[in-house]
């Protein structure tokens, strides 16, 4: 008993923290079980558990569908970012070249750029390739890269000693060679932050469908389908907050699983400048 209180006392803080973020969670959690009578009554705990919840989100909404969308929006984003902003991560970081630096300045100026300044032209392009109405518009511009996967990955590549990629070029290897088989290897930790960062982002977007698939209700992913819903169903806080903890659910699920090499990744990208 005394060792469990001592590590109370030498970690107060940090439970104090985990409890306050685990707060709005359990809220949530205890909302989707009650019944709409209950919900916005003083009683903070169900009586009795309503788990019919969970079954009638998926008959009040083609919830399967919107999770179909988002996996297939985030995992394609997700991996045409990868394959596009890779390469160009590591040109920046361990090729050198006439305007390298001016390169790079555009890339910053990219990340700083809100995305609302651009939308209106981009969305008169996607309108006459005749792309709206899908998820495509957000999909294919990530084969051009993104602004910050390229910085994150820049940054990782850094910290890579060059001798390596000079040995495997003394091995006969090009410049694809030495980053598919010494920079790629070591840079994993790097490439799964940004990954899981892509596909969080996607997973999460709101302002994108609602820009390109707000008229096709088969388009919607999760994100813009729950605030849909929501609309819908404002009054029956049970059945939005169990839609919300499914949404929830694959997020948490995969940052679970990977949480030790996303902190890795995000830890030594910024080691050195």
């Amino acid at each position: 008993m005394r060792r469990i209180l001592m590590w109370i006392a030498e970690n107060a803080l940090l439970v104090g923290l985990a409890l306050i973020f685990l707060a709005p969670i359990v809220f949530v959690f205890l909302t989707s079980v009650m019944s709409s009578s209950q919900t916005l009554t003083a009683s903070l705990w169900p009586q009795p558990f309503e788990w019919s919840n969970y079954v009638k989100v998926f008959t009040e909404a083609p919830l399967l569908l919107w999770f179909a969308n988002s996996a297939t929006y985030a995992i394609l984003a997700t991996v045409f970012m990868l394959v596009s902003s890779v390469p160009a991560a590591y040109v920046l970081a361990k090729i050198r070249f006439r305007y390298s630096n001016v390169v790079f300045t555009a890339i910053i100026i990219a990340m700083l750029l809100p995305p609302q300044v651009t939308a209106i032209p981009i969305y008169v392009m996607w309108s006459n390739l005749g792309l709206t109405g899908t998820l495509w518009p957000l999909i294919l511009p990530n084969l051009l890269g993104d602004a910050f996967s390229i910085f994150l990955l820049r940054q990782f590549f850094l910290t890579i000693p060059s001798e390596y990629a000079d040995a495997a070029r003394i091995d006969g290897n090009g410049e694809f060679g030495v980053l598919r088989r010494v920079m790629v290897p070591m840079a994993k930790p790097g490439i799964a932050a940004t990954g899981i960062f892509m596909f969080f982002h996607s997973w999460n977007d709101y302002f994108g469908p609602l820009l390109y698939t707000s008229e096709n209700q088969s388009a919607w992913p999760v994100a813009y389908g729950l605030a849909s819903f929501r609309g819908i169903h404002g009054t029956d806080w049970g059945l939005t907050m169990a839609m919300t903890m499914l949404v929830t659910v694959p997020i948490v699920l995969i940052f679970f699983f990977a949480q030790r090499v996303f902190v890795e990744g995000i830890t030594l990208t910024g080691v050195k400048g």
